[in-house]
């Protein structure tokens, strides 16, 4: 016997009955996420993404979002003129490359979330890690072996920081204000020197959720999510398994850096972190309100 389908109003009304447990979960709750990769660049992803984090505000989360940039970076410094250089997948950071850094990452790139939000109905307000002293962190230094001697040697990054201490201040007041504010960081940092400092953005994503204890930390990206060897999605990792995914061979170049800041982040308290494909349509709410979410979830 063949089950009449439903009504299309009733087939939403269902779908919104289902989610409930799920948005029971979440009301309350802190949520960062990592919005980088093509989403950010697609005008209909990125404001698919704005109502979406709109919606997860008015259900009762309170979503904390921490931006990259790297494709815009790379073109104003083409623009400019900057020749680039990466070590272990971060820029290395001179004078004239940090103030280009900071000019897209502070500037058009923050605005243009803030405003897409804003124009979904919410409240959000653009911040850098200078701002209230947010995110203080340390000069970061990489080791690379001489081939012909095999000593290690320490590289200069220049400008590239690590996140060293997150002052929660100034968002706690932003996301308890009686405005509902959302928050849209900037992962600008400053040193001891109080100089300014380029910060990976899943690793800034991940001091963030960790200084707030976050449920969840949603780190976007351009995959489906941590592929094993035959190219299949695996869906749940624990975190003491990451090291033997990355000495096996399972993972490797930019995967490593976002599976180890969800490791670290969730052995730090953050409920559980999440790696999944910016490029799906509404891939947070299928994450967050479905049974089966939508990417690989860290334990």
């Amino acid at each position: 016997m063949t089950e009449t389908p439903l009504p299309p109003a009733q087939l939403t009304a269902e779908t919104l009955s289902e989610a409930l447990p799920y948005i029971q979960r979440y009301a309350g709750r802190t949520i960062v996420i990592k919005f980088g990769g093509h989403a950010m660049v697609d005008e209909a992803l990125s404001d698919a993404f704005a109502r979406d984090v709109v919606l997860l505000k008015h259900l009762g989360a309170n979503p904390v979002i921490v931006h990259g940039g790297g494709p815009q970076i790379a073109k104003l410094l083409e623009r400019l003129g900057i020749q680039s250089e990466f070590r272990d997948g971060l820029r290395v950071t001179d004078d004239a490359t940090m103030e280009a850094v900071e000019m897209v990452l502070s500037g058009p790139i923050n605005k243009s979330i803030v405003r897409a939000i804003n124009a979904a109905g919410g409240k959000a307000v653009g911040l850098s890690g200078s701002d209230g002293d947010l995110m203080r962190v340390t000069k970061a230094t990489r080791t690379q072996r001489d081939a012909s001697s095999e000593i290690e040697k320490v590289v200069d990054l220049g400008y590239v920081g690590e996140p060293d201490k997150i002052d929660i201040s100034v968002l706690k007041a932003l996301m308890q204000s009686e405005k509902a504010i959302i928050p849209v960081i900037a992962p600008v940092g400053v040193g001891d020197d109080d100089r300014r400092y380029n910060v990976n953005a899943d690793t800034a994503a991940g001091a963030v959720a960790t200084a707030l204890q976050a449920k969840r930390l949603l780190l976007l990206t351009d995959v489906a999510g941590v592929l094993d060897k035959q190219g299949s999605l695996m869906r749940e990792i624990r975190r003491d398994q990451v090291d033997g995914l990355m000495q096996d061979g399972t993972i490797s170049g930019g995967m490593i850096p976002k599976l180890e800041t969800a490791a670290k982040a969730v052995n730090m308290g953050v409920g559980g972190a999440v790696i999944l494909d910016g490029r799906e349509r509404h891939a947070l709410l299928m994450e967050l309100f479905t049974e089966h979410g939508a990417g690989t979830f860290v334990y």
